[in-house]
């Protein structure tokens, strides 16, 4: 069984930056691939990025895409997504989900389906 926590969301102005970490367990968490998803006030959740079990391998949604970084150490059990240049429209509930892959090389998933375990979510509000 695999528990993941988030933390790190807040409030901020648009322009600045947030680091949202998401905190697991067992210690096996290196086998897991990781991403972060997020669900805005009456939308459907919707990707951010992802990263294989190695961190070699990151993907990010066109929205984030050169403002967000998604990390990972596995020595700390930990991911992190860095955000930068916030803006309004990033305001939703951010949570990270994971799913364990054989290969250290797995490709990680842009969809909800591939991921087994989540958070419960930080809420990110962005004001302009």
């Amino acid at each position: 069984q695999v528990q993941l926590v988030e933390s790190g969301g807040g409030l901020v102005q648009a322009g600045g930056s947030l680091r949202l970490s998401c905190a697991a367990s067992p210690r096996t968490f290196s086998m897991y691939i990781v991403g972060w998803f997020r669900q805005a006030p009456g939308k459907e959740r919707e990707f951010v990025a992802a990263i294989s079990r190695s961190g070699g391998r990151t993907y990010y949604s066109d929205s984030v895409k050169d403002r967000f970084t998604i990390s990972r150490d596995n020595a700390k059990n930990t991911v992190y997504l860095q955000m930068n240049s916030l803006k309004p429209e990033d305001t939703a509930v951010y949570s990270c989900a994971s799913d364990q892959r054989p290969s250290l090389w797995s490709t990680p998933s842009t969809t909800e389906n591939g991921y087994t375990y989540w958070g419960q979510g930080t809420q990110v509000t962005v004001s302009s």
